[in-house]
């Protein structure tokens, strides 16, 4: 779920956007809200790192139901993040104010990225402070750890309630990085300071991605109660349940989707390529999504295991990376491990789960959590091999096995992990601590 300028991946979104808009009356909130003694409009300061619309994936897609969820509750909400193309007319469509950050270009796919990362807090900071002089905040909601820096700062600043939304763990990721490139002590101080940030800055709410990363806060001495876990969701009307699993006779597909960084695609990935492909010759493995440099240099080493097959589609709009799932027998979640990985709450298993196709993943303790009585999801030790033999064992069953659970699994996460609910109760918690 990735990539940067995508109208026809967001296109989807155009025909609810004028649905939430029409909610902004007062009328439209519940009246059980009213009663809570949540006054009907809010003004809300959003920061975020990524460019606003179209998202790019992770956390900037998550980004775009939260806004629309706090607009439909009648709040007026004030973006802040990197400038965007058609930004007027995206403002008209989602009834936001924008404001732009324009000193340079930011994205997932931007050049330096990480070093511009480092200086965004203290400029994101300025920008918010100079349009706090015309407008009075109520409260201010960070994206992602990059803009709780700023937001932290902030409180300090402003004296407002602030609520920090951490969709992962972000430098944990950085544990699957070589040594050489960020040494260890590095990594682990980058770690402590981002999973500090809550008790730094006394903050009055944060909602994090995982019970895992719930955990880990609250070890650092932040308190309990004020952390709401909110997962990871989906779109799930762009993932519909498929009629059934592909024909018995025709050759199996195995299927992977996301943005293939460095934890995503490993030794873990390689090893278990060569054990299927040792055993199950005629398998395809399918990766759906730009074909990133990581992509590229784990083809290069898997093409060396003697009858390798692969399709890689490129980048693919999020409305039809249903249609690749769907002729598929397996989805695989090989991520190495680390603590980014840990306190993730994998989107792509919610996807496959919502599709009816059997996954095989790591044992992530978030995910681990949520999916552990799936009955379409078997977890593989951190090994390769033992990998393999997971997939190996779904191809090796009869669909008549599983396919009786497949709905069931798939009414869950659609019922639970729906952007819908995830983002209500993410902006229930943030009305509370507005509140």
């Amino acid at each position: 779920m990735t990539p940067s300028t995508r109208e026809r991946e967001c296109s989807q979104y155009s025909h609810q956007v004028k649905h939430f808009i029409a909610g902004i009356l007062i009328e439209s909130i519940p009246a059980n809200r009213l009663a809570s003694g949540v006054a009907s409009t809010r003004r809300i300061a959003f920061l975020t790192h990524e460019p606003f619309y179209p998202p790019s994936g992770g956390g900037s897609a998550e980004a775009v139901y939260l806004v629309r969820e706090m607009v439909r509750r009648g709040h007026e909400v004030h973006v802040f993040g990197p400038q965007i193309e058609n930004a007027e007319a995206v403002a008209r469509e989602f009834g936001i104010r924008l404001h732009p950050f324009t000193r340079w270009a930011m994205g997932r796919y931007a050049k330096a990225r990480n070093l511009k990362y480092l200086a965004y807090p203290f400029f994101l900071e300025r920008l918010v402070a100079e349009a706090a002089r015309e407008t009075q905040f109520d409260l201010i909601f960070s994206q992602h750890a990059i803009s709780a820096v700023a937001a932290g700062k902030l409180k300090r600043r402003l004296g407002i309630p602030v609520v920090m939304n951490f969709p992962d763990l972000l430098t944990g990721f950085m544990e699957t990085w070589p040594s050489y490139v960020v040494p260890r002590p590095v990594v682990h101080a980058l770690m402590r300071y981002e999973i500090s940030l809550p008790v730094r800055y006394q903050v009055d709410g944060v909602c994090a991605i995982s019970d895992e990363f719930a955990r880990r806060l609250a070890a650092q001495g932040y308190p309990r109660e004020k952390i709401c876990p909110i997962y990871y969701g989906f779109d799930a009307a762009a993932f519909p349940l498929r009629a059934g699993p592909p024909p018995p006779e025709r050759p199996p597909v195995v299927v992977m989707h996301g943005s293939f960084d460095a934890h995503h695609l490993g030794r873990i990935a390689l090893e278990a390529v060569r054990t299927v492909v040792q055993a199950r010759p005629e398998t395809t493995f399918r990766f759906v999504g730009r074909r990133t440099a990581g992509l590229e240099k784990f083809l290069r080493a898997a093409q060396t295991i003697p009858s390798f097959r692969f399709e890689a589609t490129g980048f693919t709009p999020y409305a039809e990376v249903s249609r690749q799932l769907a002729s598929a027998n397996v989805g695989m979640v090989p991520y190495e491990q680390s603590a980014g990985t840990h306190c993730a709450f994998v989107a792509k298993l919610v996807e496959y789960a919502a599709t009816g196709l059997p996954s095989v993943v790591t044992p992530l303790k978030s995910v681990h959590d949520y999916f552990k009585s799936d009955p379409l999801v078997k977890f593989s030790a951190f090994d390769g091999t033992d990998f393999g033999r997971q997939v190996l064992a779904w191809l090796n069953q009869p669909a008549a096995n599983w396919l009786p659970q497949a709905a069931a699994s798939a009414a869950r996460v659609k019922a639970e992990l729906d952007w819908l609910p995830l983002c209500a109760k993410a902006v229930d918690f943030t009305e509370r601590v507005c509140g």
